[in-house]
């Protein structure tokens, strides 16, 4: 297997511009544990998070929680100056621009720069930093429910309890 071009490092600093976070539509698919880390920051049930922050995407598989968008696409967290929700954003978030796709090759890390300012500016993060943040993009499944459950009746049960549960890896 070649060595990955990043593996002697890249240059990125985040600078906070909330390109990522805002002005095109997207998705943020969440996993168990994003879910757990959100209900615990944001002291809400359950059902009332499911029914203010996210909604079903049809993925192929099943359906999919991802969050929602503001109109504009804004990410449902953002406010003025950032995420409302950073110390427990989802892994997604926290792990961006070192996603698979985007660290295939030096022509996709480069072509996502036109997103990203953040992209070979700053320090040069190593090799084994930039691993380990695509092992947790990779390694944070996104839930998937099956088909037969109706939206309106998932509970904290079936998502966190996985009950009628398979993961994907998005």
């Amino acid at each position: 297997m070649p060595t990955p071009f990043w593996q002697e490092g890249l240059h990125f600093g985040c600078t906070r511009c909330s390109a990522c976070c805002r002005h095109d539509p997207g998705f943020v698919f969440l996993s168990g544990s994003d879910i757990e880390r959100l209900l615990a920051h944001l002291g809400l049930p359950f059902r009332e998070f499911l029914d203010k922050y996210t909604r079903a995407v049809d993925v192929g598989t099943g359906w999919s929680i991802s969050l929602t968008e503001k109109p504009g696409y804004d990410c449902v967290f953002w406010q003025a100056g950032g995420c409302g929700v950073y110390a427990a954003r989802p892994v997604q978030c926290s792990t961006y621009p070192f996603w698979p796709g985007i660290l295939d090759s030096l022509a996709d890390w480069r072509s996502e720069a036109s997103s990203c300012p953040g992209i070979d500016t700053g320090p040069l993060l190593g090799g084994e930093s930039i691993k380990s943040r695509l092992m947790a993009r990779m390694g944070n499944k996104a839930l998937i429910l099956d088909y037969a459950l109706r939206w309106e009746t998932v509970d904290e049960n079936t998502v966190l309890g996985r009950t009628r549960l398979s993961s994907h890896a998005d």
